[in-house]
């Protein structure tokens, strides 16, 4: 379909987009499952960085397991009240894992053509080397002496510390695809980066590695949940046209 003969979906969108709000108190009211595996299948097709979805999103079902979760949110009320927690986990080593797959599609996938396949194969092999070796430690004094020099060098994904920003920054457009997907659906969320990443890695049985950027609490916002008048920077201050 041609967007451009409807301009619904923009419509669409806008709505959505402000009706997401961060919500901390939820009503308990159960988010049906056919929803959530919705959300989450449209949240693995956000971007990322060679297509390598550097992360894994957990859905947090059980009851006991909720509750101890929550509570490793520093008993924030948004993680009490949710009905559903996402934890957005993100490493190195689930970009490499993703690169091995991806590759092993190529060499498979008969609809590709030659072209295409010679261009996510040398892709990948570059990744590849990016979160092997350039992920070593032997990196992290070069790179630190080069920010001095040029701060904006400091996102590079090299050494321990870079990849896993690298693969943070990747899980964030998965969050954001998935919390305004749960608006267009009339569910409420509440991304938290108050809590304590040892506890919830501790919790899942998350490998060594793996750095943790959000929960997401997931409901329908309760009748007295505090919702003000939402304030924003003027688009002059954010926008810079060059």
């Amino acid at each position: 379909m041609d967007i451009t003969e409807d301009l619904r979906p923009w419509a669409n969108f806008q709505a959505a987009n402000r009706f997401r709000r961060a919500i901390r108190k939820f009503d308990g009211t159960p988010i049906p499952e056919a929803d959530l595996q919705e959300l989450l299948t449209e949240a693995t097709l956000a971007p990322s960085s060679g297509n390598l979805q550097p992360y894994e999103l957990h859905w947090i079902r059980d009851p006991s397991l909720k509750a101890k979760v929550a509570l490793a949110c520093n008993g924030q009320k948004a993680a009490a009240s949710a009905t559903d927690l996402i934890v957005v986990a993100a490493s190195p080593a689930l970009g490499k894992r993703t690169a091995k797959a991806q590759l092993a599609h190529i060499e498979t996938e008969s609809s590709l053509e030659k072209n295409s396949i010679l261009y996510h194969r040398k892709k990948i092999k570059k990744f590849e080397k990016i979160l092997g070796f350039g992920s070593s430690l032997l990196w992290s004094p070069l790179l630190f002496l080069a920010t001095l020099l040029r701060p904006s060098l400091s996102l590079l994904p090299i050494g321990p510390v870079g990849s896993r920003q690298w693969a943070a920054r990747n899980a964030i457009f998965a969050a954001q695809t998935l919390m305004l997907g749960a608006a267009a659906k009339g569910i409420d969320s509440c991304p938290m980066e108050g809590f304590s990443a040892p506890k919830v890695a501790k919790i899942l049985g998350l490998s060594r590695g793996t750095v943790i950027p959000l929960v997401i609490a997931l409901g329908y916002r309760a009748q007295d949940a505090r919702i003000e008048d939402r304030w924003r920077l003027p688009i002059t201050d954010v926008v810079i046209s060059h």
